[in-house]
């Protein structure tokens, strides 16, 4: 088991190795996320768009 005052000099050590993104990178990444998921809603709105006209049709023939 390690000494706790050792595990958090450790910690400190690792912490510091981090490279941390600028502001840039975080909007930048976060403006590409937010239209990643825009394009993927529409996406998933035109297919069940489709597959509803679809089963709309197909079950109309039967009526």
């Amino acid at each position: 088991m390690a000494n706790p005052l050792q595990f958090m000099q450790q910690v400190r050590t690792e912490v510091g190795k981090v490279v941390w993104p600028t502001r840039r990178e975080v909007f930048l990444t976060t403006i590409m996320v937010l239209a990643m998921a825009t394009l993927t809603a529409i996406f998933f709105f035109l297919v069940d768009l489709l597959i509803r006209q679809g089963l709309q049709m197909t079950l109309g023939m039967f009526n």
